[in-house]
């Protein structure tokens, strides 16, 4: 797949990018190669490949999801302004 020098133009006008004509022909070369090595990557048969979440054969380590702090919702909500039934309450800013 190609993009014309029209289609550029347009893409930077409505992300309100300035690109000069002198500019102009080289993205349009550069755009035009990057669809076309999408289109060729779409060509490429993934079927009985499996999904990767990273290219890195490794696992996270992860903490133990242990609670290590004390609850302290009462002693934080006695300096707030208002709060109602554990929740703060603030003004209302959307009408």
């Amino acid at each position: 797949m190609s993009i014309e020098r029209g289609d550029v133009e347009k893409i930077a006008y409505l992300a309100r990018i300035q690109i000069t004509d002198a500019q102009l022909d080289k993205v349009t070369e550069d755009l035009s190669r990057i669809l076309s090595l999408v289109d060729q990557m779409q060509e490429v048969s993934t079927e009985g490949v499996e999904p990767m979440s990273n290219p890195l054969d490794m696992v996270q380590r992860l903490r133990a999801d242990q609670v290590t702090e004390e609850n302290q919702r009462e002693r934080f909500q006695a300096i707030a302004p208002a709060t109602e039934a554990g929740l703060y309450l603030v003004p209302k800013v959307i009408e």
